[in-house]
């Protein structure tokens, strides 16, 4: 009866305690004051972003010049570094051999050309010998046999002539193309062998090219924008950190995908007429991106991540609540959410440090948050 009692005294004093517990958590939770935080209204706007791809500036159109005759340099035209226009004499090489070839095979022609005319008189003569029985016939089978050894004589001797005018032209190496030509290989006097000796390269410069390489899960996204595309779908940023002002449009893609990296090769190409990209340059091309268009946009300082995940509290009337965001790229001082948001909702952009789901808000300066300058604009 004792124990008994005892029980029942120790389970009023554990009730009695919680009863007090719960009592005090519940008036120090009425005691805890809203926090005070500052929102913002979501809104939708045009968002412009882009895909990068490192780049490099290639010409459309780079030859190797190389001679396709003998001799020594005696001629250089051009200044280096400069643009030369189509057909500009560039070198020339020792043209004296090839003048002399050229004059040999043009006598060639005209003693061949002789001999033809010889040849076709004599036949003539003999035919009309022939209709009176005058001469025989093996005679003016003979005469045939020598003109049409005269023709193929004929034929060889202007074979030599164009050869001869060929290696000729060849002695004055001109510009294949408009383009800029580089610093020489070679100088006065150099002794060239043909088809060997480097003695410059030229590239085009406008328009000019850039090189990518994308993944093979790109080639259709590619396909497309050189089927379709705008002035602000491909823009270039220089190693400068310069946005270059023209607009790019897809040149070409390569024939296949790289079996080893399973990448492949675009070649996009912009105007230069004022000749800022050069052969050669690193840049990277921005590429605007599919999802660009009027996209929900927030403070990116509204953010918070917790485990690789984003998250922002949006103000219902007086309670917080937590909700997780997909996001896009920056712009500037706001980022673009791809999901989580409506435009409309507001956004708690300050203040947020100190809250949880579901907790109390009311809307005022936070602690340690800026205060506004005089005349109304916020302090920097």
């Amino acid at each position: 009866m004792k124990n008994k009692y005892t029980y029942c005294v120790a389970a009023a004093m554990a009730l009695l305690i919680i009863s007090s517990c719960g009592s005090k958590n519940n008036k120090q939770a009425a005691a805890i004051p809203p926090t005070p935080v500052n929102v913002i209204e979501a809104k939708k706007s045009d968002a412009l972003y882009y895909d990068k791809y490192q780049g490099t500036v290639t010409a459309l159109n780079s030859v190797e010049l190389r001679s396709q005759v003998a001799g020594f340099i005696t001629g250089i035209f051009f200044k280096e570094g400069d643009v030369v226009t189509k057909g500009t004499p560039l070198y020339e090489i020792d043209k004296r051999v090839y003048q002399a070839a050229y004059q040999q095979a043009k006598a060639n022609l005209a003693s061949a050309k002789a001999n033809l005319n010889k040849a076709q008189k004599d036949i003539d003569r003999y035919n009309m010998l022939l209709k009176n029985d005058a001469v025989a016939r093996q005679t003016v089978d003979q005469a045939t046999a020598s003109y049409e050894t005269s023709q193929s004589q004929v034929a060889v001797a202007q074979a030599g002539v164009a050869s001869a005018a060929a290696d000729l032209s060849y002695a004055t190496i001109r510009a294949p193309f408009t383009g800029r030509i580089g610093i020489s290989q070679v100088k006065m006097g150099s002794q060239i062998v043909p088809g060997t000796t480097l003695l410059n390269t030229i590239s085009s410069g406008n328009p000019i090219g850039v090189d990518v390489v994308i993944n093979e899960q790109d080639i259709n996204r590619f396909y497309k924008l050189q089927k379709a595309s705008t002035d602000t779908t491909f823009l270039l940023q220089t190693s400068d950190g310069e946005t270059y002002n023209k607009p790019g449009k897809v040149f070409a893609i390569d024939r296949g995908v790289s079996n080893q990296t399973g990448s492949i090769k675009v070649r996009v190409q912009f105007p230069n007429a004022e000749d800022k990209l050069r052969d050669g340059m690193s840049c990277v091309l921005q590429v605007l991106n599919d999802d660009s268009g009027d996209r929900v946009q927030i403070p990116y300082k509204a953010i918070t991540e917790q485990m690789g995940e984003f998250f922002v509290f949006v103000s219902q009337d007086t309670i917080a609540k937590q909700v997780k965001v997909k996001l896009g790229p920056r712009i500037q001082s706001n980022v673009v959410v791809m999901e989580g948001i409506k435009p409309g909702e507001k956004i708690i952009t300050e203040g947020f440090q100190r809250l949880r789901d579901g907790g109390k808000i009311t809307l005022g300066q936070p602690a340690g948050a800026a205060t506004p300058a005089k005349g109304g604009a916020a302090a920097k």
